[in-house]
């Protein structure tokens, strides 16, 4: 299977059976937006890393209770499975209609699919807050089956803040995890442990290293030698001499033990004897002190991690792998999931991928990957995070299914009014020039509201002013998806001149006409000192010249968008490796 991106609505793409056959994925990982008090900017940096004033608005994140989520609602109830329809219908009863509702209902069709195209081994991570958590695991109950319920993952996302609130802080995600069977893929996860455990726990050390001295004796019987006297040590009443079991020891040390049967076969005395010749015997200072086996930390996986995270971290704000995207979550929390519950060359899915970051870890752990998001923003986004982290190429690597390949899809896509084709043209072509969008508001799937001063998109890039130091510049890009005429390159230069911009650049669906050329031509040269070069000042890229290969004419890109790091393999993060690599 080649990875693969798809825009659109991931109902839609879900239940597509040429896109997603019943069983085909082996781990889902989901995080849909929900706040019913907030709307989420994506935040873009200037090229000096301040905030810029420009930012665009990637998804209003509540779901209303309209048209759609009645009909959904209506479908669920006739044609879900009897205990999912029965769970909705009461839910309806409880919370009647509203954003919570709606919300719950859209979840539900979509939860439906997503367990449709899971492996029998395979298993399901949603991502939400405490104010829908409890209604969720009632969803997911009905389509899972309670069986089927493996953990609710606590994940403490920040430190309580005293901000007055007369309630306890808000600080943690809840990630609720299913399995489509009572089988499922599964790998511990061990964390390093504590330096003061180690102290306390690993207090001895020899020329292998830090180790623990751990019983020798147990209170069950293992025969009469069991009870009598080795090198002059006898356990105390009720006890017994106590070896564990083959399997407990280290892969080392197994090689140099006898097989397992011959091993089952000594005495227990004979036992004691050959782990004393290795020198695995601690004996203590004391004459009569009891000798005790030695359990190495270098041995230990580390710490068993539990169903309570707090060893995450949020993204920071000068963190290397933030991007700026609202929900962003850290690439460790995914690294983690994707570990635990899938092995190399797995599937997995994230039918909300926002900023890819799910995509991104499981590209890192050798695993294959599908995203799928509603804004062609949202995947410009992850095609630059591919290209910057892994020198990934779209349409070369992987596939987007759902962009326009051709012209005549991209007229299909700026016509496309029922969702808010307009504003996804300009997105998807400016992603093809690498251009930030500019302005922004509320709303899932629209852009800025009124007059955008002529502005479309920014790319910057730096070069040198008349003293030769390092200046900032700006190229300033307009997209159109209808008519076009001369008078829009004039209007495009007046903004050039009005931002003290290099350049200007006039993205178009339509062909210029002659009138529009010369206009552009008649603009002159934007003459680089660092790069010695000319660039048209003013220039024309069709849709059907960006297809074939064109770009803009410019000095190199930097900062038009938060890059992310670039991963070099063998890079990997310190959470759940073993102990040995991490000291």
């Amino acid at each position: 299977m080649k990875n693969r991106l798809y825009y659109g609505d991931n109902l839609e793409i879900l239940r597509n059976r040429e896109y997603f056959p019943d069983e085909c994925v082996d781990l889902i990982y989901l995080d849909p937006p929900f706040n019913s008090n907030r709307n989420y900017n994506v935040l873009f940096k200037s090229e000096s890393g301040a905030d810029s004033e420009a930012q665009i608005t990637a998804f209003e994140d509540t779901w209303h209770w309209g048209e759609t989520a009645e009909a959904t609602y209506d479908d669920l109830v006739v044609n879900a499975p009897h205990k999912v329809a029965t769970a909705i219908e009461a839910l309806m009863n409880l919370i009647e209609r509203n954003q919570m509702m709606a919300y719950l209902v859209m979840m539900t069709a979509r939860l439906v699919e997503l367990h449709r195209v899971l492996k029998p081994t395979g298993s399901l991570y949603l991502h939400c807050d405490p104010t829908a958590s409890h209604y969720l695991k009632i969803v997911m109950d009905a389509i899972f089956g309670v069986e089927n319920f493996r953990s609710e993952i606590i994940w403490q996302r920040t430190w309580a803040h005293d901000l007055g609130a007369k309630q306890w802080p808000a600080m943690h995600d809840i990630i609720l995890m299913y399995s489509r069977n009572l089988e499922w893929c599964w790998s511990a996860v061990y964390t390093d442990y504590d330096k003061e455990i180690i102290r306390k726990n690993f207090s001895y050390s020899d020329e292998r290293g830090l180790y623990r001295a751990d019983n020798l004796t147990g209170g069950k019987a293992g025969g009469a030698e069991a009870y009598q006297a080795w090198r002059n040590r006898t356990p105390s009443q009720g006890r017994a001499w106590a070896v564990p079991g083959y399997s407990r020891f280290p892969d080392w040390l197994r090689e140099i033990l006898p097989s397992e049967n011959l091993w089952d076969q000594m005495s227990i005395h004979k036992k004691l004897d050959l782990l004393d010749d290795l020198k695995m015997i601690h004996w203590p200072r004391k004459a009569n002190g009891m000798p005790r086996l030695k359990y190495y930390l270098d041995d230990r996986p580390g710490k068993l991690l539990g169903d309570t995270w707090t060893d995450v971290n949020p993204i920071s704000a000068h963190a290397k792998e933030r991007l700026g995207y609202p929900t962003q979550k850290p690439e460790a929390l995914l690294e983690r999931i994707i570990r635990a519950s899938s092995n190399e060359g797995d599937i997995v899915l994230d039918p909300f991928c926002g900023c890819g970051t799910a995509i991104a870890a499981a590209h890192k752990r050798g695993r294959q990957w599908i995203g799928i998001d509603i804004t062609h923003l949202s995947i410009a986004l992850q095609k630059y995070r591919l290209q910057d982290m892994f020198e990934l190429v779209s349409g070369t690597d992987y596939e987007v299914i759902g962009e326009p390949a051709t012209v005549d899809g991209a007229r299909e896509l700026a016509r496309d009014s029922a969702n808010e084709g307009r504003y996804q043209f300009e997105w998807w072509a400016l992603s093809l020039v690498r251009a930030k969008p500019v302005g922004g508001s509320a709303g899932s799937r629209v852009g800025k509201k009124g007059a955008d001063q002529g502005i479309d998109g920014v790319i910057n890039f730096f070069d040198e002013d008349e003293k030769g130091k390092k200046k900032p510049q700006k190229v300033i890009v307009q997209v159109k998806s209808g008519k076009v005429k001369s008078g829009d390159i004039r209007d495009l230069k007046g903004t050039v001149e009005r931002e003290g911009a290099a350049m200007g650049v006039f993205i178009t669906l339509e062909k210029p006409t002659q009138a529009m050329v010369k206009e552009a031509l008649s603009a002159g040269w934007y003459e680089s000192p660092a790069w010695g070069k000319k660039y048209r000042r003013l220039q024309i890229l069709t849709i059907g010249d960006l297809f074939e290969g064109a770009g803009v004419g410019m000095p190199p890109q930097h900062g038009t968008h938060q890059r992310a790091a670039r991963w070099k393999r063998g890079d990997v993060s310190a959470d759940g490796e073993s102990q040995r690599e991490l000291i």
